[in-house]
């Protein structure tokens, strides 16, 4: 309960990360409502940082945060004025509005004022990204501080402190391996080691911005509790969308995940970690929980309480091996040892530490080191914290799932076909990677320390992207066996037929039973039979292809970065539950092929069931066929309307 926790001052420091990649496909004007939010977050400002990692290394976003950061100067302190609790300015000032804690005459003039601000500030990034929108693939490491906490000493009020903001963009060059936003979270890990050392981090995808600024207490309410902390390795929180509409007929709001598989997760030991929205214990990245055989010589088990010791510099000795593993930086080095060190913090950033930082975000820094393998985020998946998630839950961490009434992050979610087909390869494609590794829940997982039931969740993740196979098949033969005559199923006056009838019926059930139990309706149900069938057969795939086409060495690992930017008229089509295919050719290949061979079969096997009138014998392969082009309409609707124009 919040009212447990210690006071202000008492409370563990917060770093907060946020990843950004391209300034065309993730507007910059909503990265940095990400990092606005972020910096209004209820917590002491003194205890609070903020990162942006730019992966793009863009004059443009650097420039942005600068305009951000002049703007969280009025921003920041109005919120905590008026107790505001949308605190991402650009939905506070949409439709969305707010509810005031102080009412809403009192903060009137004033919010006219601050709305003007925010379409200056709004207005000079846009003018700015129109012409300074390119990303750099060959850039040496650049770090600022853009604003230095240890500076709001000068007489400022509490309301007026702000937390410390940095903008980092790590070394890119064209001859070292990238590791993408595995490796940009790990630069984030030893920069912030070395500049404000947080215990706990929060990781934030740049479009998911803080819609509750009490989310990091809530947090802390699970990490500063004592039955659970020791082995307490994250937070998750749901990701939830503010641009979902009521059809949602991409099922973009992932409600049978994160309203029910994730909950169910949350009982056995922990859920998947979702990427974004999530309050972290870095110690779970250095090693395993202390009261069990551990791998790293950080953590000591001193009268059954965790307890950090400064073993790495009780000889040179261990301190070479701390460098093996962590690298030549003693700073850092030293930083891990003084996680927990409420003092650590106390002075400005000098030029001396920037120059260190820089140093630890170089490409080469990471050679020869234990990072991505053991320490810090793994660089085996291209799904780097559902992974990372993974090994720390095999390595005896726990998790939390907590879903509060409020979302406390609010993200933009996919509105056309391609946007989603592409997300959910990407996941299929890093999954089924992780499921056919060695580190797959069948070997690994079984002989680590997760509960056997939390392995077979993982396993469930892993490996039923597979089902895209069978799917395709019962596209095919059934169909196929129908136009032929020949039957595949009983007949209707067969006992069997009951037992496929059951099932059949059992599934439909079951799924509309979980639909009603988390808050969904009959129209919700139906949106996700349909998107189901037309997802196992795209995306999910092609991205066991994908894995299938890397082991043979045809394709390489590649980032499918998702467009976040909106375009009007697909949110138009979107929002009158309209399905877009545009720009979706390569996954209409199976979705065009199934449908027509399907039509085509039916329309025929239709013909033959009437003048042979063996309706017993063929009525389970009608209703299929008639059930999947029934589920297939908008399809039908898409090609009937593509040829048209």
């Amino acid at each position: 309960m919040p009212e447990n926790l210690p006071a202000d001052t008492e409370l563990p420091d917060v770093d907060v990360f946020i990843c950004t990649a391209d300034p065309i496909k993730e507007p910059v004007v909503e990265v940095m409502n990400t990092v606005l939010s972020a910096m209004s977050l209820d917590y002491p400002p003194e205890k609070l940082a903020v990162y942006l990692s730019d992966d793009g290394g863009a004059a443009v976003t650097l420039y942005a945060i600068k305009e951000a950061y002049g703007f969280a100067r009025v921003w920041v302190p109005f919120c905590r004025k008026y107790g505001i609790k949308t605190i991402c300015p650009d939905a506070f000032f949409s439709s969305f509005g707010d509810e005031y804690l102080m009412g809403r005459n009192e903060s009137k003039n004033e919010e006219a004022d601050i709305k003007t601000a925010y379409e200056v500030f709004k207005k000079n990034v846009e003018k700015v990204s129109s012409v300074e929108g390119s990303v750099r693939m060959d850039r040496p490491p650049y770090i600022e501080v853009i604003h230095d906490t240890m500076k709001n000493e000068r007489g400022e009020d509490k309301q007026s402190k702000l937390p410390l903001l940095v903008y980092m963009s790590r070394e890119r060059r064209p001859s070292c391996p990238h590791r993408f936003k595995a490796g940009a979270l790990n630069a984030l890990l030893r920069v912030s080691g070395v500049m404000s050392n947080a215990p706990y981090m929060l990781v934030l995808d740049c479009d998911m911005y803080c819609n509750d600024p009490s989310s990091a207490k809530q947090a802390m309410c699970f990490h500063l509790d004592h039955n659970i902390s020791t082995t307490l390795s994250y937070v998750q929180f749901p990701q939830t969308f503010y641009n979902v509409s009521k059809n949602d007929i991409y099922d973009a709001q992932s409600r049978s995940a994160y309203k029910n598989k994730y909950q169910g997760m949350d009982g056995v030991g922990g859920t998947v970690c979702a990427g974004t929205g999530y309050y972290l214990k870095k110690e779970a990245l250095y090693g395993s929980p202390i009261n069990q055989d551990n791998m790293t010589p950080l953590f000591l088990k001193a009268q059954s309480e965790y307890k950090w010791e400064s073993l790495l510099y009780q000889s040179e000795e261990s301190l070479q091996e701390a460098e093996e593993k962590f690298g030549s930086s003693r700073k850092f080095i030293k930083s891990i040892n003084s996680l927990n060190d409420q003092t650590n913090r106390k002075e400005i950033l000098c030029d001396e530490m920037i120059d260190e930082a820089k140093t630890i975000a170089s490409c080469t820094f990471e050679e020869n080191t234990s990072w991505g393998k053991e320490i810090g985020y793994s660089y085996n998946s291209l799904l780097e914290s559902s992974y990372t998630g993974y090994l720390l839950h095999s390595r005896g961490w726990k998790s939390v799932y907590l879903y509060p009434k409020r979302p406390c992050f609010l993200g933009c979610s996919t509105i056309d076909m391609k946007d989603a087909l592409v997300q959910l390869m990407k996941w299929a494609s890093g999954l089924v990677q992780v499921g056919l590794s060695k580190y797959s829940p069948l070997t690994y997982g079984v002989m680590s320390r997760m509960p056997l039931v939390q392995n077979m969740c993982y396993g469930y993740f892993m490996f039923s992207h597979f089902l895209s196979i069978p799917c395709f098949l019962y596209g095919i033969v059934p169909p196929l066996c129908f136009l032929s005559g020949t039957p595949l199923f009983p007949k209707v006056t067969s006992p069997w037929f009951a037992l496929f009838t059951t099932i059949f019926l059992s599934s439909l059930a079951e799924h509309l039973y979980e639909v009603f139990s988390s808050g969904g309706n009959l129209r919700t149900w139906w949106n996700e039979q349909r998107i189901w069938i037309i997802k196992t057969v795209t995306a999910c795939l092609f991205g066991c292809l994908d894995v299938l086409m890397k082991w043979l060495g045809v394709a390489k690992a590649n980032f499918r970065l998702t467009n976040k930017a909106i375009d009007e008229e697909k949110l138009r089509k979107y929002e009158k539950g309209k399905f877009d295919f545009q720009g979706a050719k390569l996954f209409m290949v199976p979705l065009t092929f199934l449908v027509v061979f399907n039509v085509v079969c039916f329309i025929f096997g239709m013909k033959r069931l009437v003048l042979e009138r063996n309706f017993e014998e063929m009525f389970g392969q009608g209703f299929l066929s008639f059930y999947v082009l029934v589920l297939s309409y908008p399809i039908l609707e898409g090609l009937v309307s593509k040829k048209a124009k």
